[in-house]
This record gives C-alpha cells, structure tokens and sequence, in this order.
C-alpha cells in the first residue's frame, strides 16, 4: 500500500484489441474510466500512456522554439560586448573608453542579471512564465535602442543594464517554461533549445561585429540588431500559451485543461479529452500533495506572504533541499570551471600568444561551441545527464591540465616572481601555443556537451511550488559564479600565473566530478511529478539509475512488450494487463 500510494505516471497500453502483447505507444497519456472515479486529491494518479510525439509535439516545439529565442539574446548580447569596446573610439562622452569605463560598461550586465535572477521565482509564480519572458523581450528592447542611441558612457551602463536585468529574467524563465510544456522523453531536447540559441547567438555577435568592425559608429549596429530577435519573440508571444502547471496553481483548471488539449491537438478528439484529463489529474495530484506537505509551514505562517510561505517550503523541506543543493551545486561548477574566461577573454589571450588573426581563431571556439552543444541535444534524453557530465568533465579536466602545462611552457617568468608579464613566448616557433588552442577547442567541445547544457534542466528537479523560486535561486548562483570568474581571471593569470590558474580549474571540474557522483540522480525520461518523490527521502541516485535502466529497457522493448508499467519514485515494474 505504501509503495502504491509513492507510484508515478503509469506508462499502459490503451484497451485495444489483441491482447497484452501489442506495443506500449511512446507519448501522452489515457485514463482508463475505473481509475479516474477511484482517484482523490493527493493520491497518485495510475493508468496512463502516451500519445505518439509526431502529433502531441509540434505545438510544443513551436512554443519551446518561440521561448527560446531568449537564449539567442542572451548570448548575442553577452557576446557582441567584445568587438563593441573596440569599435566605440571617441563616439562616448567624446574620449577614448578608460578601464574604468570598459568595466562598467561589461560588468554592469552581469549584476543586474545576478540581481534580477531571483526575482524571476517572484514574478514568474505571480504573474506566470509566459509574462516574465514578455519582460524580458521589453527588457532587451529597451536595453538595445538605448545602446545605439548612446552618446555618454553613463548611457551606454544602462542599456547594458537593462539588457542584464533581461538577461537574468530569461535564463530562468525560459527553461521553467520549456521544463513545464516538455513531456518527459522530449524535456532534456528540448531545454536544450535555450542552450543551442545561446551559443549560436556568441556565434551570431562575432560574425556581426566582423561584419561592422570596419564601418564608422559600427557599433551602434552591433548592439542595435538585439532587437530584432526580441521584436520577434514579442510577436511570437501573442500566440504562446501559459503553461499548465501554473495555471492549475493559480486555479484555473479550465484553463489548463483548453491549454493541453491545445497541446494533444494531433490527436483524435476522445483521445486528446483522456489524455488531457489524466495529465491534468496528475498536476492537481501533486498540488495537493505538495499542500499535504507543507501544511504545517502553511499553518505556522498565518498571515505571511505567499512568497515567504513558499521560502519557507524550498528551504525546510527535506526533498525540495536536496533540489535546491542539487541545481546550486551544477550551476556553480558551470561557471566556477573557467569556461567564460574563455568566452570574455579568447581574443586577448590568443592575441599575446602572437596569433595573426586572434578574432577568427576566438570564432573558431564559439563555433565548437555551438557544435556539440547540437551533439548535447541529439544525445542527452537516451544517454541520460548524469552520464553525460560523469563521461565529459574528466575530459575537460585532461584539457585543462593540457593548458597548464602548455603555458607552463610557453611563459617565462622566473620562479617565485609575481610579476604582471603574464605572457613571454620563447623566441622559437614553439609548437605549444598551437597545442594550446587545440586544448581549449578539447574543453570547449566537453563542456558544450555536458556542463553547458545539463545544469539548465534545473526547473525539473523542484516541485511545482518551489520550482520557479528554486530555479532563480540556481540560476542567481549561475552569474554570482560568473562574476567571480569575471573578476578574477586576470588577476590569477598575473599573480598566479597562467599554469596555476588553468590548474585551479582542473581542482574545480574533479571536486564537482566527485559530487556529481554522489548527489545528482538521473533524471532522463521521468517525469516531473517523479522527480519530487525521487527526491524525498534521500539523493534517489541508486533508485534513479536503476529505474532509467528499466525506462530504457521498456522503450527498446516496445515492439515484443505489453502489459502495464509502473513507476515507483522513478523505478519501473511490469504488471500483466487487467481485463
């Protein structure tokens, strides 16, 4: 009775003719009449298939698609900054940028990202997802036409600002709302997206500023075709629904209930009313058994806001912590491995090593870049996510330790200096800075494909209550790390060295590898209503691996199978049919 009362989303055959051996359908749900009138508020729904992804997918693609246009901004505008400072000239309050000036103008965006990130859990539970990425796309308006009517430098701070206040808000609303659409076999493709339009939009803003670099006020263009995209995505927006989820824990059932069969809308209509029905029962399940939860926290608030009721939930239940230290953890070892001192610092670090063409070779790291992030999108729903970060940071730690030693030998400092001459190449045509670059395009590819898109699936480890507020959190930790980086990645290369502090990278990718594997459960092909129940009494790593084993096992078995599949906290078992 226990283990019953802990079964997820059964994935079942329809009552079809030919018996128990005719193939499960990889899709959407039913509900067969019997175990909806014996369902109750906080009682798990079972019974369930899925409706064939050809035809329950395609609104979710163009609405997955349309949302992640945000992640186009956010790495076109966090791109474009680099061939911008040096195409500006005397154009800002009539000098030529100081330090000073540069750094405001590039840190600018990444605080007001790190400050607007956890008020996107705020907004989002308060006005919806839909209405945050409406923001956003105002946002990045806003923040481009400012940019290109800059005439002083302090104009020029609060465009950037505003673009990463925008930039905040869409990195954590946009795979909340894709993780929320997704059904579970498409949801790692498809939060994927938002990381594809990221490192296509790098790629987008070094082509443009090659493209402008030669032109007078060139720049203006650079930053003033941001808002292109976010004029589009505004268009885009008037067509996208709100998402379900949130729909049903603002109470409007009906609501959600039009918005999936919107969803289904490819399937026959008494098939699309079932599979609407059961996939609406099992969010208001879990609701209720997320208010069963935290009736206590609720009762003790009395009068408190939502808000501080909600925190009190993310924060003092047990399985919404281990959520919580899960996508904090991933989001810090994203950042906290080096990757965007890359992304900020490539031209000049190729220029010192003496490349002829420092701008076409930093191209040809965001072009890798975007590749295997594509790679990250055909592979990480059937190799699962914690496989693909168990397999890929041991490869960039290799990498990096390649960096390492490749400066090691190609600077000349004198031992136990701390001089600024960061980079003295010998005199030879020394073969380690070609190798150098063939280390970094190494790491590039790993992290692209695992750390680059993994930590992002973040949204689906918390449940519906805490999960926009969880996933600010995360996300906030995302650009505080990035910060960090930001701020000491030249002082380490100076003071360091260049070797030391490529090694101190290396340290970070092995202690995140160890708690990788200690903590991160796999998550692949389950649903999002399972992941709380995975999570309830522990880090779930064993039961979860064993239950994407039996996941995998059943969809290669599809075709010889039959019967019932049952999902226990993400563990699955097979049942003969009933009759």
């Amino acid at each position: 009775m226990v283990n019953d009362e802990l079964e997820m989303a059964d994935l079942r055959d329809g009552d079809r003719e030919g018996g128990a051996d005719e193939p499960l359908m990889p899709g959407a749900d039913h509900t067969d009449h019997d175990e909806q009138n014996d369902s109750s508020p906080g009682t798990r729904h079972h019974g369930q298939t899925r409706a064939p992804l050809h035809k329950a997918g395609k609104v979710i693609w163009l609405l997955s698609l349309s949302a992640g246009i945000s992640g186009l901004l956010f790495g076109y505008d966090t791109g474009v900054i680099s061939s911008t400072l040096v195409s500006v000239g005397s154009d800002l309050s009539g000098h030529d940028l100081t330090t000073t000036d540069k750094s405001l103008i590039t840190a600018v965006t990444s605080l007001f990202a790190l400050l607007s990130a956890p008020l996107t859990g705020y907004f989002a539970d308060k006005y919806g997802r839909r209405s945050v990425i409406l923001l956003a796309s105002l946002l990045f308006i806003l923040g481009a036409v400012v940019q290109a009517a800059s005439a002083w430098v302090t104009m020029m701070v609060v465009g950037r600002a505003a673009v990463g206040a925008a930039v905040g808000l869409a990195s954590c609303a946009t795979p909340l709302y894709i993780t929320e659409l997704a059904p579970a076999e498409m949801r790692g493709r498809l939060v994927t997206i938002q990381s594809l339009f990221i490192t296509g939009g790098q790629v987008v803003a070094y082509l443009v500023g090659w493209a402008f670099a030669g032109m007078p006020h060139g720049w203006r263009w650079m930053v003033g075709l941001g808002a292109l995209p976010a004029a589009l995505q505004l268009f885009l927006l008037t067509f996208m629904f709100e998402t379900p989820r949130w729909l049903v824990q603002a109470g409007r059932v009906e609501r959600a209930r039009e918005v999936l069969r919107s969803l289904y809308g490819g399937l026959p209509e008494d098939e699309r009313q079932r599979t609407a029905e059961s996939v609406l029962l099992d969010i208001q399940n879990e609701v209720a058994e997320q208010s069963k939860l935290s009736f206590g926290i609720t009762e003790l608030d009395g009068p408190r806001s939502s808000f501080a009721t909600t925190s009190k939930q993310l924060f003092h239940i047990p399985g919404n912590r281990r959520a919580l230290t899960i996508a904090c953890t991933l989001q810090a070892i994203q950042q906290l491995c080096g990757f965007n001192s890359l992304m900020y610092f490539s031209a000049s670090i190729f220029t010192l090593l003496g490349f002829t063409n420092p701008i076409t070779t930093s191209l040809s790291v965001a072009l890798t870049n975007f590749a295997f992030t594509v790679a990250a999108f055909a592979f990480i729903d059937t190799l699962g996510r914690r496989r693909i970060l168990l397999y890929s940071i041991p490869i960039m730690m290799l990498a990096l330790g390649w960096c390492s030693w490749a400066f090691y030998n190609i600077t000349d400092l004198p031992p136990g200096t701390k001089q600024p001459t960061i980079f003295l190449v010998h005199d030879d045509h020394s073969r380690w800075p070609g190798s150098l670059l063939g280390a970094m395009i190494v790491y590039v590819a790993a992290y692209a494909i695992g750390l680059g898109c993994v930590p992002w699936q973040q949204s689906e480890l918390f449940p519906l209550r805490v999960r926009s507020l969880g996933s600010g959190i995360a996300t906030a930790t995302n650009w505080s790390s990035n910060f960090v980086i930001g701020i000491s990645f030249l002082p380490m290369m100076e003071f360091l060295s260049p070797s030391i502090t490529f090694a101190v990278y290396a340290v970070v990718c092995l202690f995140g590898w160890f708690a990788i594997l200690m903590i991160y459960p796999e998550t692949a092909g389950l649903e999002l209503e399972g992941i709380g129940e995975l999570l309830r009494d522990g880090w779930g790593v064993k039961k979860s691996l064993q239950g994407f084993r039996e996941r995998k096992r059943q969809g290669s078995g599809d075709e010889q199978g039959g019967g019932r599949l049952r999902s226990v906290g993400g563990l699955f078992r097979r049942r003969p049919r009933q009759h």
